[in-house]
């Protein structure tokens, strides 16, 4: 059983995402999406807690849902997300491992029997289209990490 998303409708939801790339791998989570009501691949984030910087949200849920440490770096992309009843503002930002060896964590704002997330996976960045990757406007991006100084977070590509 799965959180059904009813904590998270008709309300404004800023999340953080962390991206970390090594080798044209990049690390995702596989979870449970309450907007589509069915597994998909993503960067580790979620909710912004009132008071918490972005770059602190981003250690604390990437912390959270792989176990490994990081260091926040530039903010590459931001997509903001209107599914009604679903709304959501993403900010995604390059990180650097400080510490740890990925292992899939938990959600702490669900019950054991209904967690989101699913698996953690070292995906290669060229097999991001081929799966259910959200968001895919991140996918272009990826594609060209090594430009990543030149990126603008405000655009898709």
């Amino acid at each position: 059983m799965f959180a059904d998303g009813s904590s998270y409708r008709q309300q404004l939801r800023l999340r953080v995402c962390g991206i970390l790339v090594i080798d044209g791998r990049i690390l995702v989570a596989r979870l449970h999406s309450p907007i589509v009501d069915k597994p998909i691949w993503t960067p580790p984030g979620g909710g912004l807690t009132f008071g918490e910087s972005l770059a602190q949200g981003v250690r604390r849920e990437f912390f959270q849902e792989t176990g490994v440490e990081v260091s926040v770096g530039q903010l590459v992309h931001i997509n903001e997300m209107i599914e009604p009843p679903f709304h959501a503002v993403e900010f995604y930002f390059e990180v650097h491992r400080e510490s740890g060896e990925p292992a899939l964590g938990h959600d702490p704002e669900h019950p054991a029997d209904q967690q989101l997330l699913q698996d953690l996976q070292w995906i290669p960045i060229d097999k991001l289209p081929s799966l259910d990757f959200f968001p895919q406007s991140l996918i272009s991006k990826l594609q060209r990490w090594e430009q990543r100084s030149d990126f603008n977070p405000y655009k898709s590509s």
